[in-house]
C-alpha cells in the first residue's frame, strides 16, 4: 500500500463529505480509461443513495486524473505510483469514511437503488462480509456469464439471504469494510489474478459469508471481458498458487494440474511452467490451510461448475478470439 498516494490536488485534504444520508462508499478502480471513468463517476455520483465516491487510480498516463478532479470536485482520488492491478483498491478501501464500500471497475456502475438494498441486506445479516452484484449489459435480460455460474453452483444456504458463494467478482460487490482491513486487503502479487480468490477464502475462513445479492444491480459495458493469452496463463498460475496456500494438497495438485492444460493449450508451457515452479516457494511460506468447511465449500462449486459447463452447452461454448472460455 505504500505506493500509493492521494492525487494531486487532493493531497493532504481531509475526505469530502457527502451528505448525512450516505451509507456507502463506492470505490472506482481505473488505469488510462478517461471516457469510461468519467461516465462511470457521472452516473455514481448522480445515484439516489449519494455515496461517497472514491476514485482508485493505478498510476494513469492520460487526462484521467485532471479531468475527474475537474469535473467532479467533490469526488477523492487516490492515486498509485504505478498499475497494481486489484491491489489498487487497497487504499481506497483503507480510506473508506463509510462501514459498507461498494468496489466497481471503470466500466461498471450500480443501479439506482441497488446500494441501499445491498447496505438493507448487510444491516440485517451481520454474518454476511460479501455480497456480489448481478451484472447485466444495457440490457438488463443479458446476465454477466460470471454471475450466471455464481449462482447455478452455488450449494445453498437457508440461513442466508441469498445463495451462498465460495468466490466473488472484485469488480461488482458491496463489501464490509472492516472485514477486508483485517484480512490485509489484496495480495498485491496476486493483484493481476487471483488475489479476490485468496481473499474469499480468507473471508469464509474468518467465519463469514460471501452472498450472491440479485437486488445490487450492477450494469457493465463491455458484458464481456476477452483475455490474452498471457491473461489465461496469469490467472491459471495464480489460481494453482492460492490453492497451495490454502487448500489440501489434493486440491492444489489439482489447481496445478489444471494451470498446466491451460499453460500446454496457450503454447507457453515452458516459460509459464517455470514461473508457477518459481512461485510456489513464495506461496508454500504463507501456507495456512482453510477450515474444514470452506474446503468442502470449495469442492461442492467445483463439482458443480463441471456439471453446468457440461450440461450447458451456451455457456460451456463461450469462447474468446483466443479459443479458450471467456471466463
Amino acid at each position: 500500500m505504500n505506493a500509493s498516494a492521494p492525487a494531486p490536488g487532493a493531497s493532504g485534504a481531509p475526505a469530502p463529505t457527502a451528505p448525512s444520508g450516505s451509507r456507502i462508499t463506492v470505490v472506482v478502480l481505473t488505469r488510462n480509461h478517461v471516457r469510461q471513468t468519467v461516465d462511470t463517476v457521472a452516473r455514481l455520483t448522480a445515484l439516489p443513495e449519494h455515496p461517497h465516491v472514491i476514485v482508485a487510480d493505478n498510476g494513469s498516463t492520460d487526462s484521467t486524473i485532471s479531468l475527474l478532479a475537474s469535473l467532479f470536485p467533490q469526488v477523492r482520488i487516490v492515486q498509485c505510483l504505478g498499475d497494481r492491478g486489484m491491489a489498487g483498491f487497497n487504499r481506497a478501501i483503507a480510506l473508506a469514511p463509510t462501514e459498507y464500500v461498494a468496489c466497481c471497475d471503470d466500466s461498471t456502475w450500480f443501479a439506482p437503488g441497488a446500494l441501499a438494498h445491498a447496505a438493507q441486506w448487510l444491516d440485517q445479516h451481520p454474518q454476511v462480509a460479501v455480497l456480489n452484484a448481478r451484472v447485466v449489459g444495457q440490457d438488463e435480460r443479458e446476465i454477466h456469464p460470471a454471475c450466471l455460474m455464481l449462482n447455478a453452483t452455488s450449494p445453498g444456504d437457508d440461513a442466508l439471504p441469498g445463495p451462498a458463494l465460495a468466490g466473488y467478482m472484485a469488480g461488482a460487490c458491496v463489501l464490509r469494510a472492516a472485514v477486508f482491513r483485517a484480512l490485509g486487503g489484496y495480495e498485491e502479487r496476486l493483484s493481476h489474478g487471483g488475489a479476490e480468490e485468496l481473499a474469499a477464502l480468507d473471508v469464509l475462513a474468518a467465519g463469514h459469508s460471501i452472498v450472491y445479492c440479485e437486488p445490487a444491480l450492477a450494469h457493465r459495458e463491455p458484458l464481456y471481458r476477452w483475455f490474452t493469452r498471457a491473461q489465461h496463463c496469469t490467472h491459471a498460475r495464480n489460481s494453482a498458487w492460492v490453492a497451495w496456500m490454502r487448500l489440501p494438497v489434493r486440491d492444489a495438485l489439482a489447481a496445478t494440474g489444471r494451470a498446466l492444460v491451460v499453460f500446454a493449450r496457450q503454447r507457453s508451457l515452458g516459460p509459464a511452467g517455470f514461473a508457477l515452479l518459481r512461485g510456489a516457494f513464495w506461496a508454500l511460506r504463507r501456507r495456512r490451510v482453510a477450515p474444514a468447511h470452506v474446503v468442502l465449500l470449495t469442492r461442492q462449486v467445483r463439482r458443480a461448475e463441471r456439471l453446468v459447463r457440461a450440461g450447458i452447452p451456451a455457456m460451456a461454448e463461450k469462447y474468446d478470439r483466443a479459443g479458450q472460455r471467456a471466463w
